[in-house]
């Protein structure tokens, strides 16, 4: 027997709730009486909730963006109902390529659109009614804004790091001038701080440098600093891009080539802090496999730094290695393609295949070198002496090595190591098995156990005693030093374009100076286009009398 059912009521019943009215209804009430606003309370635990902003597009939200504020509100609600304060903001990362993209083409300054898609994400936001504080609404193109993230560029500008153990110092970012007291004083003698390259000079020749010379020499200190470095450059956007705005060699914005180009950029030294991060790892309440994938990220490995002379020549290819003990099976060396080393190594008889080889590889990101396990690479006519054994070695370059690990040239093992394996096949290169019963004829032998041979004094000694003797001895014999390599890199900045923040930074005899803090925000200034200039300046160099007056 079926229930019954009561048409007319049912249809009534539906017609009761109006769902668009009540919504409207509280909707505009919470916005009234600012349900949401959160004032200092100290009586109360706070607790903050904070999304991961949005990028305001003309196309507005997707689904995407409120698959992850729903959960986040969820548990603002849930806190605030167990007695918190919660602090739940929400902001636009209202900088970026798209609004530049769209204000080239349409006339409009990128402030009007992206003025215009930031209200059509509030309409849809607070049609969901998401319980977020809009009275603390931020916006990343607001000066009010990026005052702060300029004040602290200018801090890390400011400052060094000093690594722990340093005598007499305190680890961590210490204020550049207290580099510069110690250079007044002792040059680089007792300095144990992060810097892009080893120097050495003393308090009398630091004394007698000149100004532009002092200022090269702290920027090879400096948290924030200028660099060359190899990136993804995009002639036809005028910008340099991230590894995944790249598909196979062209922008996923209009579909133009890219190309790897070394240029003069803007770096944080992020891995000055890669062994505190690691430690730190120790001191969080996280999941193992978490912690493990940081640490791989992070990406610590301990050995050293071996020279190799290059036959006549006075050049010197440094090369990291974690395993010194496979000196002996080193039968030639390979060098990333965008290497310092590659221009004096390349003979001419070489020349054009070398040329030919790099312009063909600058087309592809890391991430697709790193992924393609085919076999490519180009003599470069050069070979260089074995420190240990004195035997000659042929130098290649191949896209499987990247410049931003160790040197950018290693010493390929074959007989130990999968992809200098396939590389000596492909080219027949000779392959010299190090370890005891080794079967190295279909494929490298990559344990790391076993008793070595084929390796003079090494010769007897497990993998685990000849990598420490190994070390021992090129220290002893000055062939190189221990190092310890992090796989982080340094964050890198680009700022090619017009919209988004200015550096807070000024030029005098072409080397950088920070601004006074108390002259922030440093504005975006007006241009009549936005496109990079005539000689390829960023679009800021068409901006007119945009001085500053120290």
């Amino acid at each position: 027997m079926q229930p019954n059912f009561n048409k007319d009521k049912y249809q009534q019943l539906i017609m009761e709730y109006n769902f668009r009215e009540i919504e409207r209804h509280w909707q505009k009430y919470w916005q009234d009486n600012e349900t949401y606003k959160v004032d200092i309370d100290t009586n109360k635990k706070k607790f903050y909730v904070l999304d991961m902003f949005p990028y305001p597009s003309g196309a507005g939200l997707h689904v995407g963006h409120p698959l992850g504020y729903i959960a986040s509100d969820i548990f603002a609600r849930y806190k605030r109902l167990k007695g918190f304060n919660v602090l739940h903001p929400m902001g636009y990362d209202a900088y970026g390529l798209p609004a530049e993209q769209y204000a080239i083409q349409t006339g409009q300054h990128p402030s009007v659109t992206t003025g215009k898609n930031i209200s059509r994400y509030r309409q849809q936001l607070d049609k969901i009614g998401f319980s977020f504080d809009w009275n603390r609404e931020l916006r990343t193109c607001d000066p009010k804004f990026y005052k702060w993230t300029q004040w602290a560029f200018i801090l890390m500008f400011n400052s060094y790091y000093n690594i722990p153990g340093s005598s007499g110092k305190n680890a961590g970012a210490l204020p550049i001038v207290c580099l510069v007291e110690h250079f007044e004083r002792y040059g680089t003698e007792g300095l144990n701080v992060a810097q892009t390259d080893d120097l050495n000079f003393s308090a009398k020749e630091w004394k007698a440098y000149d100004v532009k010379r002092q200022q090269e020499i702290l920027m090879n200190y400096r948290i924030a600093y200028l660099a060359d470095t190899m990136v993804n450059w995009c002639p036809k956007l005028g910008t340099v891009l991230a590894n995944d705005e790249v598909v196979e060699g062209v922008s996923v914005r209009g579909g133009y080539p890219v190309e790897q180009r070394k240029m003069r950029q803007w770096s944080l030294r992020v891995s000055a802090y890669a062994q505190r991060l690691l430690d730190g790892l120790e001191t969080i309440d996280w999941t193992e496999s978490l912690k493990e994938t940081q640490r791989n990220w992070i990406g610590r490995s301990e050995g050293a730094e071996i020279d190799f002379p290059v036959k006549n020549s006075d050049l010197t290819i440094k090369v990291f290695t974690t395993r010194a003990d496979t000196i002996y099976g080193v039968t030639f060396m390979v060098l990333a393609p965008e290497s310092e080393y590659v221009a004096g190594l390349t003979s001419p008889e070489q020349a054009d295949r070398v040329k030919e080889y790099l312009d063909r590889t600058k087309k592809r990101t890391e991430r697709e070198r790193i992924a393609d396990r085919k076999v490519t690479g180009v003599f470069t006519g050069s070979f260089a002496v074995n420190p240990v054994s004195g035997e000659e070695i042929p130098v290649w370059i191949s896209d499987y090595v990247l410049a931003g690990y160790g040197t950018g040239a290693i010493m390929a093992v074959p007989a130990h190591d999968s992809r200098d394996y396939a590389f000596a096949r492909h080219f027949n290169l000779p392959v010299i098995p190090l370890i005891e019963d080794a079967d190295v004829s279909e494929e490298s032998f990559d344990a790391k156990d076993g008793v070595m041979i084929n390796s003079g004094f090494l010769n007897g000694l497990t993998v685990k005693e000849a990598i420490e003797r190994a070390k021992q001895y090129i220290t002893e014999q000055g062939l190189g030093k221990i190092k310890v390599n992090y796989r982080l890199r340094d964050a890198i900045f680009s700022r090619q374009r017009y919209w988004g923040e200015p550096f807070p930074i000024y030029y005098k005899d072409g080397m950088p100076y920070a601004m006074d803090v108390d002259d922030l925000p440093l504005e975006l200034p007006d241009v009549d286009k936005f496109l990079p200039t005539e000689t390829g300046e960023p679009p800021l160099g068409r901006a007119k009398d945009w001085t500053y007056n120290v």
